[in-house]
């Protein structure tokens, strides 16, 4: 069985205190997608909020206090960064493809270029997974900076039928933050979901993804 994830890497959670997150390994990558509690997605939107966190380039001033601190990069940037990507797992050889270090979530359409487009794509490094197409299939290297690096091969379509599955998860997760923010950030609201869908590439109305009788994600061969 093959499984495909839009995940985001998480930041260190250890004395937040602006909203309620959930306590999960600092660095670890948290699948995205509609069933997150609460504190998940409070640590989702932490994170993505803290990898924008910079001081702005136009020489203005980032708010005085903690939250609008913080929220001032997310809500304000052009260009956003969520630290992550798509995680492939092949559950019968125990394989995990894992987006590398830089690589972000707002980039995963380069995966369209290995299924069809130039034929081969890359997501960060260290490692440094890639996917390449070779006829009708793909060929995912976990780290092609390794000559015994582990392989997952599956067919072209099935590929696409998960990346239009991952696009569904991200569509989800964005709805959940919305109603999450009317909890926590009532103030915010509005813009952190609008920034949240520019971040994420995605519409700022979506669509709520069809009920689905098999896990999100999964693909049975």
């Amino acid at each position: 069985m093959i499984i495909l994830h839009p995940v985001l890497e998480t930041r260190p959670t250890a004395g937040f205190d602006l909203w309620p997150v959930a306590a999960l390994a600092p660095y670890g990558f948290l699948p995205l997608n509609g069933d997150l509690a609460p504190a998940e997605v409070g640590t989702a939107v932490m994170s993505i909020a803290m990898a924008n966190d910079i001081e702005p380039e136009d020489g203005s001033r980032k708010p005085q206090d903690p939250l609008g601190s913080l929220l001032h990069g997310l809500l304000t940037l052009d260009d956003l960064f969520v630290p992550g990507g798509l995680q492939v797992t092949d559950t019968a050889t125990g394989v995990v493809l894992s987006p590398g270090c830089c690589n972000g979530l707002e980039e995963r359409g380069d995966w369209s270029e290995a299924v069809d487009g130039d034929g081969a794509a890359s997501f960060g490094h260290d490692p440094s997974p890639t996917a390449e197409r070779t006829g009708v299939r793909a060929r995912l290297t976990v780290d092609a900076d390794r000559e015994d690096s582990p392989v997952i091969d599956l067919p072209l379509t099935d590929l696409r039928r998960l990346l239009t599955t991952a696009e569904h998860d991200l569509t989800a997760f964005l709805h959940l933050t919305a109603r999450w923010a009317t909890t926590h950030l009532p103030t915010h609201a509005t813009r952190l979901h609008g920034a949240l869908a520019r971040a994420l590439d995605l519409p700022g109305r979506p669509t709520l993804p069809p009920p689905s009788t098999e896990p999100a994600g999964t693909l049975r061969p």
